[in-house]
Protein backbone atom coordinates (compact mmCIF):
# COMPACT_ATOMS: atom_id res chain seq x y z
CA UNK A 1 0.00 0.00 0.00
CA UNK A 2 1.67 3.66 -0.96
CA UNK A 3 0.55 6.54 0.45
CA UNK A 4 1.75 10.47 0.59
CA UNK A 5 2.48 12.74 3.74
CA UNK A 6 3.28 16.00 4.76
CA UNK A 7 6.20 15.92 7.09
CA UNK A 8 9.26 17.87 8.84
CA UNK A 9 12.40 16.77 7.86
CA UNK A 10 14.82 16.81 10.20
CA UNK A 11 17.71 15.40 9.20
CA UNK A 12 19.41 12.92 7.23
CA UNK A 13 22.36 10.24 6.85
CA UNK A 14 23.47 8.73 3.86
CA UNK A 15 25.90 5.46 3.73
CA UNK A 16 27.67 3.18 0.67
CA UNK A 17 30.15 1.50 1.76
CA UNK A 18 31.09 -2.35 3.18
CA UNK A 19 30.63 -3.49 6.91
CA UNK A 20 31.44 -7.10 7.18
CA UNK A 21 31.83 -7.80 3.93
CA UNK A 22 27.98 -6.32 2.66
CA UNK A 23 28.13 -3.72 0.74
CA UNK A 24 26.06 -1.34 1.87
CA UNK A 25 24.03 1.29 -0.33
CA UNK A 26 21.16 3.73 1.61
CA UNK A 27 19.89 6.54 3.06
CA UNK A 28 17.95 7.71 6.35
CA UNK A 29 15.74 10.48 6.99
CA UNK A 30 15.08 12.00 10.03
CA UNK A 31 11.51 12.73 10.67
CA UNK A 32 10.23 14.92 13.58
CA UNK A 33 7.52 12.35 15.17
CA UNK A 34 5.27 14.04 18.83
CA UNK A 35 5.92 11.82 21.41
CA UNK A 36 2.99 9.92 23.31
CA UNK A 37 1.95 12.14 25.85
CA UNK A 38 -1.71 10.00 26.89
CA UNK A 39 0.33 8.58 30.06
CA UNK A 40 1.77 11.74 31.08
CA UNK A 41 5.23 10.67 31.62
CA UNK A 42 6.71 12.08 28.38
CA UNK A 43 6.20 15.45 26.06
CA UNK A 44 7.14 16.78 22.72
CA UNK A 45 8.78 15.44 20.11
CA UNK A 46 11.41 12.52 19.06
CA UNK A 47 12.69 11.29 14.87
CA UNK A 48 11.11 8.65 13.59
CA UNK A 49 13.50 6.86 10.97
CA UNK A 50 12.68 6.00 7.33
CA UNK A 51 14.89 4.11 5.23
CA UNK A 52 15.29 4.65 1.21
CA UNK A 53 17.54 2.10 -0.40
CA UNK A 54 19.45 4.28 -2.70
CA UNK A 55 22.73 6.71 -1.21
CA UNK A 56 21.49 8.92 -4.47
CA UNK A 57 18.83 10.22 -2.21
CA UNK A 58 21.01 11.79 0.62
CA UNK A 59 23.51 13.15 -2.22
CA UNK A 60 20.25 15.36 -3.29
CA UNK A 61 19.35 16.69 0.33
CA UNK A 62 22.65 17.08 1.54
CA UNK A 63 22.77 20.66 0.57
CA UNK A 64 18.68 21.81 1.44
CA UNK A 65 18.46 23.70 4.90
CA UNK A 66 17.38 21.55 8.22
CA UNK A 67 14.68 21.45 9.41
CA UNK A 68 12.18 21.79 5.87
CA UNK A 69 8.24 20.18 5.61
CA UNK A 70 8.73 17.54 2.37
CA UNK A 71 6.01 15.56 0.84
CA UNK A 72 6.60 11.67 1.43
CA UNK A 73 5.91 8.90 -0.86
CA UNK A 74 5.74 5.97 1.85
CA UNK A 75 4.63 1.93 1.18
CA UNK A 76 3.70 -0.12 3.76
CA UNK A 77 4.56 -4.04 2.99
CA UNK A 78 4.55 -7.08 4.75
CA UNK A 79 7.67 -8.50 6.36
CA UNK A 80 6.25 -12.34 5.89
CA UNK A 81 5.85 -12.64 10.06
CA UNK A 82 2.85 -11.15 10.52
CA UNK A 83 4.77 -7.55 11.05
CA UNK A 84 5.10 -4.46 8.57
CA UNK A 85 7.29 -2.22 7.75
CA UNK A 86 7.06 1.30 6.14
CA UNK A 87 9.67 1.91 3.63
CA UNK A 88 10.89 5.13 2.04
CA UNK A 89 10.09 5.59 -1.63
CA UNK A 90 10.12 9.52 -2.46
CA UNK A 91 10.98 12.59 -1.15
CA UNK A 92 9.60 16.10 -2.45
CA UNK A 93 10.51 19.43 -0.21
CA UNK A 94 7.68 21.98 0.11
CA UNK A 95 9.46 24.63 2.12
CA UNK A 96 11.78 25.20 4.96
CA UNK A 97 10.01 25.08 9.09
CA UNK A 98 9.82 27.09 11.24
CA UNK A 99 12.07 27.64 13.71
CA UNK A 100 12.63 29.74 16.98
CA UNK A 101 14.99 31.60 18.76
CA UNK A 102 15.66 29.63 22.03
CA UNK A 103 16.52 32.83 23.88
CA UNK A 104 14.12 35.38 22.64
CA UNK A 105 11.37 33.09 21.48
CA UNK A 106 11.02 34.51 18.28
CA UNK A 107 10.30 32.70 15.01
CA UNK A 108 13.38 33.27 12.93
CA UNK A 109 12.18 32.25 9.33
CA UNK A 110 8.42 33.13 9.44
CA UNK A 111 6.71 31.50 6.76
Amino acid sequence: MQFHTVVTVVGVKGFKGEINGDSLNSTTLFVQVALDESKGTQRGFSAAEYRFPDVALYESMKNHPFPHQAELELELVATGKGDSKTILRGWKPIKPAQTVDTGSGEIKNKL
